[in-house]
């Protein structure tokens, strides 16, 4: 069998960074410093290569544009390569991992994400383990040769998440993420145990395609006890949102003010989708559940089902970025399409 080759791509983030001895800040470095850091990459009996985005970044400074980047460079170099591992910040690499799924769809390799809470240089980092595992998984084949992944998927703490169904749930602990709603797709100990789930569109396998633009005018509300709706008039505004999520509470519930049921009837009326989640770390939207729900059931509001914030927010970036037909996108948006939801 043939030597795997696998492309690193590096964003930025804690994994590469050092500590400023002076003044003990975290800066950023360059691959050729992970690289030395990590000597043991030339272990692994695959052929690594690395190139990083045009200006790497702290995560927090993500955005739509670097997403778009980041699936150029792939579709550029996907018949390259038998696999990709992308180092990324950990604060929004899951929000990475989530658009990814809705640009590159089709996928018959693996894209792992990865990062790190200790840069590569601290003596206690987690930054070796996960880098120098994603990247085995990335070049792994099965005994016929076909790649052991074939998703977007984060690779965090010895467990592979499907990418666009997990969170980062902790600030400080090495075991930073979690998909309350869905499966492991792989547990690393002695051995590594990679068990995909099947396709989730069986029946309509897709051909590999990478969708060009995101559209970035989509809003994000979540309620809380006490909040004036009024104070988010702005939000419901279709000239600077297409769309709008709503974090509600529970099963997908909210408050009976008539002001917030207004600026909801209102902004639908004028060609505005409101997508509700839930805020719950799992479980799921269920309009008409409760009373407190039915008002949603009743003003054209769509369940978002079991979706996370993340895949909600990137799912609408690429359906008003791809899609003009406004019924097209209401009925893909109640659809599991990467499958990010149940």
């Amino acid at each position: 069998m043939m030597t795997s080759k696998v492309l690193l791509i590096y964003t930025g983030g804690t994994i590469g960074m050092v500590k400023d001895l002076e003044t003990g800040e975290l800066k950023g470095l360059d691959l050729a410093y992970i690289h030395n850091q990590i000597p043991e990459i030339a272990q692994l009996g695959v052929s690594v290569s690395s190139l990083s985005i045009s200006s790497p970044i702290d995560s927090s400074d993500m955005s739509p544009a670097v997403w778009l980047e980041l699936s150029r460079i792939i579709a550029e170099n996907y018949e390259k390569f038998d696999g990709f591992v992308v180092l990324h910040g950990t604060d929004t690499m899951a929000y990475t991992a989530a658009a990814l799924s809705f640009l590159i769809q089709g996928i018959q390799k693996p894209i792992i994400l990865t990062g790190s809470q200790l840069p590569i240089g601290i003596l206690r980092t987690d930054g070796k383990e996960n880098l120098l595992t994603s990247i085995e998984i990335a070049g792994k084949k099965t005994a016929s040769g076909d790649p052991v992944l074939k998703d977007v998927a984060v690779f965090f703490q010895s467990k592979l998440f499907k990418g666009n169904r997990c969170s980062k749930v902790s600030a400080n602990q090495f075991d930073a993420f979690d998909s309350p709603n869905h499966a492991l797709l792989g547990a690393v100990g002695v051995e590594i145990n990679i068990s995909p789930l099947p396709k989730d569109n069986p029946k309509d396998e897709p051909s590999l395609r990478f969708y060009p633009k995101l559209n970035d005018k989509i809003g994000l509300m979540k309620l809380f006890p006490g909040m004036n709706p009024k104070a988010y008039e702005c939000l419901f505004n279709i000239d600077h949102h297409v769309a709008i999520v709503i974090e509600t509470f529970g099963a997908g519930n909210a408050f009976s003010d008539i002001s917030f049921q207004s600026m909801i009837l209102a902004y639908i009326g004028s060609g505005g989708v409101v997508l509700n989640i839930t805020q719950c770390v799992s479980g799921s939207v269920q309009h008409g559940k409760y009373a407190s729900s039915r008002f949603f059931e009743k003003a054209g509001v769509i369940s978002g089902g079991d979706m996370n914030v993340e895949s909600a927010l990137t799912k609408l970036m690429w359906l008003y970025g791809n899609f003009s037909d406004i019924d097209e996108i209401k009925k893909l948006l109640k659809e599991s399409v990467v499958g990010e939801m149940n």
